[in-house]
């Protein structure tokens, strides 16, 4: 009789240590990688509806077999990407077909950088409606431009992106009428005047919103950042900031700024490029360069030097095969426009555009030695990148410049969401966070180009396997 009782209570007792989590799935024997744990292997992560609920050592958690589970082994999991700089407004046909190429490559979340209001609304609602099937969306609005826009539509080059504001008041009304739209953040272009710059970073700190954007050529890198600007996209404008005659130069573009000739904004960006941009890329002054990067460093004024589409366009890697075979993906007219654009471009040494993207990537190795904050982002579809797949491309810059794999993966999980305040939420593989995550074969830790062999996405919590993703890149052509 003790005997039988004795066996009771084990039979008991084994069965208590299954655990079953109703309505949930697991993946089991998984190596969990992120920006803050790295690498822990051999791992069961257990997901009910859109929330990771535990995750445990797989040798510690004997799971029932009434579970619904996913066998991990050897397979890497990480959490959902962010491209931090894209524009569903620049070529408004593609759009339609960005989320479901988004998804396919893993990018669960991206940040709209400048398109007219309504029409990125449209696009932001749409996720908001389909949170486990689609990326989430944060938007800037437009490009917030001062008298002599830049992306007013004057060209194909230069679409709508931007709104024209001739005056601070125009500026003030401008931003007050984005923040009542529900932008997320704001954006700050390039023919600003400093007032006006002011006037928008005063306007979004009220607001707690940050603002990114170009520094206004009517202005030096320090005082905007001084000024409020918290990020900067392609690291534009900083070499003019970054010689010994700094001031010089500025003087002379301030100058150029009163548009005497009456160039279109887009024309007058262009010949202050043409003028200064290289001329100081070749002259920068040590001394003075570090007095900049302490600046962005002491006010945390992050970066989105969007790496690849200055080397894509400098070495031509849009030529390279795998690159171009991602067009097959796009919708037909876009599949033939793009190609029929990379035909007609003259395979000659460009040697200024390289010599700049590899002033990038130098400055990129240098700030991150600072321990300034990076974002990765890649102006998809500018350049001919193919949404989703260029984010890739991206990491792949970033360890070339100096990042480790997983301070690249860092750049595009964790830092996005820090920069939104949802770190608390998402870009970590931990208990009480949203389920945005992708499942890879292989380890991106030993290579970065792992990130691209990726067998399921997990967004919101829902489940997105090969098979699925792959129908998702193939339905392009028939939108």
């Amino acid at each position: 009789m003790k005997k039988l009782l004795l066996l009771f209570i084990t039979i008991v007792s084994c069965s208590d240590s299954e655990e079953f989590f109703e309505n949930s799935y697991c993946i089991e024997n998984i190596n969990l990688i992120d920006a803050k744990k790295g690498l822990k292997e051999n791992m069961t992560i257990v997901i009910s509806k859109n929330e990771i609920i535990k995750i445990e050592k797989t040798s510690n958690l004997k799971l029932s077999e009434k579970n619904k589970i996913y066998d991990g082994t050897d397979k890497f999991i990480i959490p959902g990407l962010w491209d931090s700089h894209v524009h569903f407004a620049f070529e408004r046909e593609l759009a339609s077909s960005m989320f479901n190429l988004f998804m396919a490559y893993g990018i669960t979340s991206v940040r709209d950088t400048g398109g007219e209001i309504n029409f990125l609304k449209k696009w932001k609602n749409k996720s908001i409606s389909n949170p486990n099937l689609l990326p989430r969306v944060k938007i800037a609005g437009p490009l917030i431009d001062g008298k002599f826009n830049v992306y007013n539509g004057n060209s194909v080059y230069f679409p709508p992106l931007s709104v024209r504001t001739a005056s601070i008041e125009e500026t003030e009304a401008q931003v007050k009428e984005l923040i009542q739209n529900g932008v997320d953040f704001l954006k700050a272009y390039e023919m600003l005047t400093p007032e006006q710059l002011q006037v928008i970073t005063k306007i979004a700190k009220e607001n707690q919103l940050k603002v990114t954007g170009h520094i206004p050529l009517s202005m030096d890198v320090i005082t905007a950042s001084n000024m409020g600007l918290n990020s900067i996209e392609h690291l534009r404008n900083i070499e003019m900031s970054s010689t010994s005659n700094s001031e010089e130069l500025l003087n002379l573009r301030r100058v150029a700024l009163e548009n005497k000739e009456g160039l279109l904004g887009s024309s007058l960006r262009t010949s202050l490029h043409n003028s200064q941009r290289m001329s100081s890329i070749k002259n920068i002054d040590s001394t003075q360069l570090k007095k900049v990067l302490n600046v962005l460093a002491k006010n945390d004024t992050w970066q989105i030097p969007t790496l690849i589409l200055y080397r894509g366009w400098a070495y031509q890697l849009y030529q390279n095969l795998e690159w171009r075979n991602t067009f097959e993906f796009l919708p037909i007219e876009i599949k033939n426009k793009w190609n029929d654009q990379i035909d007609m471009i003259e395979s000659t040494d460009n040697t200024e555009r390289k010599d700049f993207a590899d002033w990038g990537q130098s400055m990129t190795k240098l700030m991150n030695k600072m321990n300034i904050n990076f974002m990765a982002g890649t102006d998809t579809p500018i350049g001919f990148q193919t949404p989703g797949y260029s984010l890739h491309n991206e990491l792949e810059m970033l360890v070339k410049s100096g990042f480790t794999a997983l301070e690249a993966i860092e750049a595009a999980t964790y830092n996005p969401a820090l920069y939104f305040k949802m770190e608390n939420k998402l870009g970590l593989i931990k208990e009480g966070h949203i389920a945005d995550l992708i499942v890879l074969s292989d380890n991106p830790l030993n290579n970065i180009t792992h990130t691209k062999k990726i067998e399921a996405v997990i967004k919101n919590g829902n489940l997105m396997n090969r098979e699925y993703l792959d129908s998702l890149k193939n339905s392009q052509e028939k939108n």
